[in-house]
């Protein structure tokens, strides 16, 4: 099979080879020696927190400006929401939502990961621009994305979740969530491994809030060391999950999405002085301070990039 075709995918728009060099090239002016802050770009209408605000191309290239203009060091851009009991998108009208976002941001130097569980667009979105595969779909992930990340090179965030969007909520039932979250995690690596990804490509996200309750998510931020020990880089999405809401809750009710920033910083920060590689952020300003000041503070080894 060649370079420029994988089942399932469609014809490819620009040749793997030339990807991997432009992703290698890119992703060496991240910046190094804290922590790294990505910004969460929805083009969704139905996204938990920030669902239609920017549907449209234009609000949505805008707000992609804004975050790399404010700091972000990537931008992650995603076009079907994964909220809990979110309806899925075909992944055609996921690539006309975000293929032309990707573009824009990529020629304004952005670096850009791509928020989706499926090959074809995470192949359409790497010929757009995007430098990082970020793919929420855990255990059920598309049989072909393990041969489309080992040809392009591309980073891959491999993010640990049990079921889908409908079913995940009924799948929090654990013994032990750290435990067994690591063991599925490891099993989901090997599989990756297996198919010809560099270990170095993949990059693990314990998956807060998808397939977890509150007190799951608590644990496994408890546990992030035991992630970072694997060797992988870690990257670690609280941003203003209901886990956060219902520590907030005020009169009986949890806090709304947008009251959970100060505390999503508080994470940030917390994670960022153990070791995490990145944070996954709506708030890009607060969670970059945040970040500044855990590494100025702390005595742990800055991540390694």
């Amino acid at each position: 099979m060649s370079l420029g075709a994988i089942p399932g995918t469609g014809p490819a728009t620009s040749p793997l080879p030339v990807i991997k060099k432009s992703i290698a090239r890119t992703l060496a002016d991240l910046p190094t020696g804290r922590t790294l802050v990505m910004g969460i770009l929805n083009i969704t209408e139905d996204s938990f927190s920030d669902g239609g605000k920017y549907a449209t191309t234009d609000e949505a290239i805008s707000h992609g400006l804004r975050m790399h203009y404010g700091g972000a060091d990537i931008i992650d851009v995603g076009g079907e929401s994964t909220r809990p009991g979110a309806e899925p998108v075909d992944p055609a009208v996921e690539q006309e939502r975000i293929l032309p976002v990707i573009t824009a941001l990529a020629k304004a130097g952005a670096i850009i990961s791509v928020d989706t569980m499926h090959t074809s667009t995470a192949r359409a979105a790497l010929a757009a621009g995007a430098h990082i595969i970020n793919d929420v779909s855990g255990l059920t992930h598309e049989p072909d994305m393990p041969a489309l990340i080992a040809q392009s090179g591309a980073p891959y965030v491999l993010m640990h979740r049990r079921g889908d969007a409908a079913s995940m909520t009924t799948e929090a039932n654990y013994t032990d969530v750290v435990a067994e979250v690591l063991t599925e995690m490891l099993k989901l690596r090997d599989t990756f491994v297996a198919a010809g990804v560099a270990p170095e490509q993949l990059i693990l996200d314990p998956g807060l809030g998808f397939a977890k309750d509150h007190e799951h998510n608590w644990e496994l931020l408890r546990a992030l060391d035991r992630f970072t020990a694997l060797g992988h880089r870690v990257l670690v999405g609280t941003s203003r999950k209901r886990f956060l809401g219902a520590l907030l809750t005020v009169d009986g009710k949890p806090a709304a999405p947008g009251a959970r920033d100060a505390a999503t910083a508080a994470t940030s920060a917390l994670v960022a002085a153990n070791g995490a590689w990145g944070v996954r952020v709506h708030d890009v300003p607060g969670n970059l301070d945040a970040v500044k000041v855990a590494t100025a503070l702390s005595a742990t080894s800055v991540p390694a990039h």
